[in-house]
């Protein structure tokens, strides 16, 4: 399957939030952007996510992506910090829905096996992994910025090889759906 499409990918936070833009041509992928949104030098929460709204609509104009890719929320231990996170991520889908583009979202731990094989990596680990998969000379100082990737790079991953997506039951509904791949 030739795929060609734009993905934009998000790592939401409430102060810093990392995306990445991969132009998908002929099943190839290139990074177009890669980068962050930084909320510190707003004083109210309401505030922040207003910024992450209108800065997530800015990136959606500009690249046009076909899809988004999110990291979808992890339950820690601190409620507060897991709210203020959720709502980041909402106000960042919400921009994407306002354009019509699809969400897709994807556990950390799935996100960072796609990228370097195993679930529990550290940040450093996975921009180790999307530097030498792009051959990146300059890696950027914020590893939200290389989250970001991450996930768009998940994104695209899952989308090269459906049969690793969890969407099909059994063998009987893998064949309805794709019945041009099997012989």
């Amino acid at each position: 399957m030739e795929i060609n499409k734009t993905i934009l990918g998000i790592d939401p936070g409430s102060n810093i939030m990392g995306y990445g833009v991969l132009k998908i041509t002929k099943g190839k992928a290139e990074i177009v952007a890669l980068g962050v949104i930084k909320t510190a030098c707003f004083s109210g929460h309401y505030q922040k996510l207003s910024h992450i709204f209108n800065r997530t609509l800015h990136l959606v104009d500009e690249y046009r992506p076909d899809e988004t890719a999110l990291e979808a929320p992890f339950f820690g231990k601190n409620v507060q910090s897991m709210l203020k996170l959720g709502r980041a991520q909402g106000v960042a889908m919400a921009a994407s829905l306002y354009r019509g583009i699809p969400i897709f979202e994807y556990a950390p731990l799935r996100i960072k096996q796609s990228i370097t094989g195993n679930g529990s990596a550290t940040k450093e680990q996975v921009a180790y992994f999307l530097k030498h998969m792009f051959n990146l000379e300059i890696m950027p100082s914020d590893l939200d910025a290389t989250d970001g990737l991450a996930t768009a790079v998940c994104h695209f991953l899952q989308l090269k090889n459906p049969a690793v997506n969890n969407s099909v039951k059994n063998w009987e509904e893998f064949i309805r759906k794709n019945p041009g791949r099997v012989k």
